[in-house]
């Protein structure tokens, strides 16, 4: 007999619904279950089972007391700059002579040069310390060697058969890792290096200090939120709401988040994206000086410029999503889209792949056409590796890398139709039987009239979700609509309140103004919990999906 949530987790005090919820995101034991929820030791681990950190540190230590200067090269999206803002400060605080470097997406492009590393020579660096990148810079890392400089690769993606010639490569998914959580964010290779780092040189380490940029860089990177990453997320986003950071501060404030609500949704909806949008329309360098800024004005003003960076972002975006449907019209049922061109910029090529892959449930790879070169992003579903099926073909292009669904490259121009091809037959093969129709999961069905203090307080023990730990989704029948108002500027939006007996909740949802229900209507209702908009504590309903009472949902 196949085990059960109330077989398994019988003996607990967790109330069934919760059982349910564990047992679907596979804990399945009362020990895994105690610690999911923290209730037993946290999950962190010893950093000097990471690969070669210990070369590391005595290579940082030695150059500290020797007074070399140090270089933090970082990768332009959040996770990069977070990273480089923890190491940058950190470095600083033990003494460091240390500077920082964000390439420029267009004129740079993606990881270490050996332009950035003749660059970084010139500057007088002795110690290159990569943050997020370097792992496959095998002839950039030469190159440093041959200048008489030492690197350091800090990374988290996939590690290639051939390893750089660094002082030491700490990558968790290197195949000799000893770590027991593969699947740290480079922001939090980079808190534990700098908390060991203190530790060896005998001085102490206030975590509370770095666990909001912690929380950033791994939630907007959509690392799984599952072991060390979701204690590090749960303290960061403690930390953030309290966080005395005057970048992050004017961040929350152009953006209207309140610092009070600050969690895992609004660093991937609202903090997250106007991080990025530098490094995409800009220069992410002006990301990482909010990040390290230390003055309100300077902050305010850095900010805003984000903002609106983050607005030019959502209209390139949009127009690039509109040209892309053109381009995909006779195209959208093959097993994988393929898409590209001049107008498309190499900066919103990912947020372009995202959004297809979402919508079409099928792998998406958008590129922007360049006369000899091409540059791209590709984003993956459940069941189809991406970067896998990118080094299948790996002789065809100039770079490549990433992780299982998502993923970046480059190539020349003429052999993109080649590539096409290949990738076509291999996700053909690999999804065959798939379907490709948008679903929603649904967890539980929960009446809204059910949910009370005591079941909200059990659901937020689950929290952070992210990737590997969706929010819970649950259906609650026969909802009657008290009020239906169109919101947003171009009405696509419903402000709801939806009562179920005696109780009524307020409720929002996205994407439905066409479908506004009449008041009195009466709904089959998809549904999870969120924090109320614009406000702290309070919280609504964010409708997922809903349909006439006994229907069929659509």
């Amino acid at each position: 007999m196949e085990p059960t949530p109330e077989g398994a987790l019988s003996g607990t005090p967790y109330p069934p619904l919760i059982r349910t919820l564990l047992w679907q995101r596979g804990v399945h034991s009362v020990s895994d279950a105690a610690d999911f929820l923290f209730e037993s030791n946290p999950p962190e681990h010893d950093a000097l089972l990471l690969p070669e950190l210990e070369a590391a540190l005595f290579r940082i230590k030695s150059g500290i007391e020797a007074g070399e200067r140090f270089a933090v090269f970082g990768d332009f999206d959040a996770d990069g700059l977070t990273a480089t803002a923890i190491l940058t400060e950190s470095l600083t605080e033990l003494g460091a002579n240390v500077f920082a470097h964000i390439p420029n997406r267009f004129t740079d492009g993606y990881g270490l040069s050996e332009g950035a590393v003749d660059m970084l020579h010139k500057q007088g660096a002795r110690v290159i310390i990569t943050a997020d990148c370097g792992t496959g810079s095998v002839r950039e890392v030469e190159r440093a060697r041959e200048l008489g400089m030492d690197v350091i690769v800090l990374d988290h993606h996939l590690a290639p058969d051939e390893l750089p010639g660094t002082v030491a490569t700490i990558n968790p998914k290197r195949e000799d890792c000893r770590y027991p959580d593969t699947e740290l964010a480079s922001v939090g290779l980079a808190f534990k290096l700098c908390e060991a780092l203190h530790h060896l040189l005998g001085r102490s380490f206030d975590p509370s200090r770095y666990l909001d940029l912690v929380a950033l860089g791994t939630v907007a990177d959509m690392a799984p939120l599952r072991g060390e990453n979701r204690w590090l997320v749960s303290r960061g986003l403690a930390a953030l709401r309290g966080t005395a950071r005057p970048g992050l501060l004017a961040l929350m404030e152009v953006s209207g988040l309140m610092p009070g609500s600050a969690d895992a949704e609004a660093i991937g909806y609202v903090l997250g994206p106007r991080l990025n949008a530098a490094g995409r329309i800009s220069n992410g360098r002006l990301a990482l000086d909010l990040l390290l800024c230390r003055e309100k004005a300077a902050a305010t003003r850095l900010a805003e410029e984000l903002n609106a960076l983050n607005q030019e972002r959502q209209r390139r975006t949009a127009a690039a999503m509109d040209l892309a449907g053109l381009l995909l019209a006779d195209e959208l049922e093959a097993p994988l889209l393929f898409v590209g061109h001049p107008d498309i910029s190499s900066g919103i090529v990912g947020l372009v792949a995202g959004r297809l892959a979402e919508q079409h449930g099928r792998p998406a790879i958008v590129y922007e056409t360049g006369e000899t070169l091409s540059r791209g992003s590709a984003r993956s579903i459940e069941g189809f590796d991406i970067t896998a099926a990118l080094r299948s073909e790996g002789h065809r292009f100039v770079q490549f890398g990433g992780h299982r669904q998502a993923a970046g490259f480059t190539a020349e121009t003429g052999r993109l139709p080649d590539i096409k091809e290949a990738l076509l037959a291999l996700a053909a093969d690999q999804l065959a039987g798939v379907d490709h129709s948008p679903t929603i999961r649904i967890d539980a069905e929960l009446p809204v009239r059910l949910l009370g203090g005591e079941e909200i307080r059990w659901l937020s023990k689950l929290a952070p979700f992210g990737q590997t730990n969706p929010e819970p989704t649950f259906l609650s029948r026969g909802v009657r609509v008290a009020e239906s108002k169109v919101m947003g500027a171009d009405g696509a939006h419903l402000r709801l309140k939806l009562k179920d007996g005696p109780v009524v909740w307020p409720g929002i949802a996205f994407g439905f103004g066409e479908l506004s229900p009449g008041p009195g209507s009466v709904l089959d209702v998809v549904y999870s919990l969120k924090a109320e908009r614009g406000t702290e504590g309070a919280l609504e309903l964010q409708v997922k999906d809903f349909a006439p009472a006994g229907g069929p949902s659509g």
